[in-house]
């Protein structure tokens, strides 16, 4: 019983930091989705257009890998975002008043983005469907597409229509409709869903599948713009209602709003008569002059953010060490138990779910934070487990006698741990936190997933741009290379000078 006591005591306190949280979530979201009900009875209760003009931006979320309905363009050496789909957006923001705000960001992310309110609105080339309706709501369609395959061209006489991939590897974009068809319609098949267009279209280069499935018109930008692919029609029947912006539940006059854009669009026939042709004048002429070298900008910004996440994690996250390893050193039970709680908890569960808990989960209670604040965030407590870890290793390592011989001659026990214990601890565990420093640096690509323009998520702007998919990553690797290997030669640097002092 003795023994029992504070095993309990450390479940209630783990129970009560991992439910606190998600009760305070739980809680948010009961109060918005009772909002969204009262906004729908009361159609003047709804104030998203009018706080979408206080705010003066309109944030349309989008996965800018879908040419021609959305993807990059390299402009005075910065991001610009183009396709008839971004034509709609810019449409909608002139029509409500407002400057318009890109997030870019992972297709399957996007609707988790609009519930939590990050965005204002969806669009990336989303049909409606029953199971999105049942979460979203949806604007009058704009767009109706079929489904076309991208193969490689030495497969052409492989694969003529669906039935042919029937166990094969097909690939697909995760959460879009495509995902669904490869199952429903191709018998036995081997399906590999990624993130990323262009990471599907890396797959089918390397063999790695078979064929994708995907819009006509982004299968043929991309046979048109690569010589060994090849696109053809799936003539899959689809059950869609057509490409829509989609909205939160709840805000009816923001929808109302975009219908009567789409209505001007659809009247005047904007999207085939002049933002389709436009967007395939982008792709020709980037075509002509697109080498992967001339996006060294993105690159430079990329490393740009990499370092500004690394560094400041790195120094919050040695702080956060520093902290739980003397709690969980603490004589203090509730201490212990708090550090405890917090190291098992953060190591046991992955970076990307931490991320992604921070910016949707913890971002739909603090909406105005950015996606770079959140990715810092994550990635500082992931840190600080760890390195709290290394840190109490490092002071349990010394011998007990120093300390002794250190309160024996009158030093106090801040004292004592400030010139005795912790200059020896830091000595002892510095190849340890370099090597957790060396860390954090490449796992700072996994907030790409959030849209936080680091240097994996300009490597992928650089794939959808330039139609390459090999060559981005290369240099990727390279320049993550030279990044720790300057690192590690620092940590070595000042490992030395500590040990010539000692």
């Amino acid at each position: 019983m003795k023994h029992f006591k504070p095993l309990l005591m450390l479940i209630i306190l783990c129970v009560s930091l991992v439910v606190a949280p998600l009760n305070a979530f739980a809680a948010a979201t009961s109060s918005s989705s009772s909002a969204s009900a009262d906004s729908t009875n009361s159609a003047a209760a709804d104030d998203s257009v009018q706080r979408i003009k206080q705010k003066g931006t309109l944030v349309v979320g989008t996965s800018a890998d879908y040419p021609p309905y959305e993807f990059t363009t390299k402009k005075n050496g910065k991001t610009e975002y183009v396709g008839f789909e971004m034509d709609v957006a810019k449409q909608f923001a002139k029509d409500l008043g407002v400057k318009l705000v890109i997030k870019n960001m992972d297709f399957d992310s996007l609707l988790v983005a609009l519930e939590s309110h990050k965005v204002d609105t969806v669009i990336a080339g989303m049909n409606i469907t029953p199971e999105r309706q049942k979460s979203v709501d949806f604007s009058k369609p704009y767009y109706m597409g079929s489904k076309f395959f991208l193969i490689n061209k030495a497969d052409k006489s492989k694969f003529t229509s669906t039935k042919d991939f029937a166990g094969k590897k097909v690939g697909a974009q995760n959460g879009a409709m495509e995902y669904n068809l490869v199952k429903e319609n191709i018998p036995n098949v081997q399906e590999k869903g990624l993130a990323k267009i262009p990471s599907l279209v890396l797959a089918l280069q390397s063999h790695k599948v078979d064929g994708v499935l995907m819009d006509k018109a982004t299968a043929k930008a991309y046979a048109n713009n690569n010589s060994n692919l090849m696109a053809f029609d799936s003539h899959i029947k689809i059950q869609s209602g057509g490409i829509a912006m989609a909205f939160p539940k709840g805000d009816t006059s923001l929808e109302a709003a975009a219908n009567q854009t789409v209505a001007k669009i659809n009247k005047e026939d904007l999207i085939n008569k002049q933002w389709i042709p436009q967007a395939s004048k982008y792709m020709k002429s980037y075509k002509k002059a697109n080498t992967v070298a001339s996006y060294w900008t993105f690159f430079a910004k990329g490393v740009e953010y990499t370092l500004i996440i690394t560094v400041i994690s790195v120094i919050f996250g040695f702080l956060l060490g520093t902290i739980f390893a003397l709690m969980r050193l603490s004589q203090s039970k509730f201490l212990h138990g708090i550090a405890i709680c917090y190291i098992e908890f953060i190591r046991g569960t992955p970076m990307l779910v931490q991320i992604m808990f921070v910016y949707f989960g913890i971002g739909a209670i603090i909406q105005s934070m950015p996606a770079l604040v959140a990715g810092i965030i994550a990635v500082s407590v992931n840190s600080g487990a760890y390195v709290a870890e290394v840190i109490r290793s490092g002071i349990q390592s010394l011998p007990v006698g120093q300390t002794e011989a250190a309160r024996s001659l009158g030093m106090t026990k801040k004292q004592t741990f400030r010139f005795i214990v912790l200059p020896q601890a830091l000595r002892n565990i510095w190849p340890a936190l370099g090597n957790e420093f060396i860390t954090l640096l490449k796992d700072s690509s996994l907030v790409s997933t959030i849209g936080v323009g680091e240097l994996m998520y300009q490597t992928q702007l650089v794939q959808a741009d330039t139609y390459k998919g090999v060559l981005p990553l290369f240099i990727t690797m390279m320049i993550y290379f030279i990044l720790t290997f300057t690192l590690t030669r620092i940590l070595n640097y000042f490992e030395g000078r500590m040990k010539h002092a000692h």
